[in-house]
């Protein structure tokens, strides 16, 4: 797996290799907006994982997963550290981990 200096970095090299979609964190699945989609656990893959450190705060950490679903669907997950860890399902936890 490639290692990447930037978050910016790492989203446009994700996005040339056909993860298009953007993707959002629910509690019991993530989703994609534009194509009105809920994508559970069971239904996807994460392929790559990336932590991104901010330099002047901690509330810069984030953390970037390339995502592909069961029907194809490829998208990024942006996030910051730990903030799912309280708000999320057991399995989505599982899923991220």
């Amino acid at each position: 797996m490639k290692s990447y200096d930037t978050l910016s970095q790492a989203i446009n090299s994700l996005q040339e290799k056909g993860y298009t979609h953007n993707l959002n964190l629910c509690s019991g699945h993530i989703e994609c907006h534009a194509l009105k989609l809920k994508i559970h656990p069971e239904d996807f893959e994460v392929d790559e994982v990336h932590r991104f450190e901010g330099m002047s705060s901690t509330g810069d950490n984030s953390i970037l997963y390339a995502i592909h679903s069961k029907i194809g669907v490829k998208g990024l997950l942006v996030d910051a550290y730990g903030v799912y860890a309280e708000n999320i399902s057991e399995a989505m936890r599982k899923k991220l981990k």
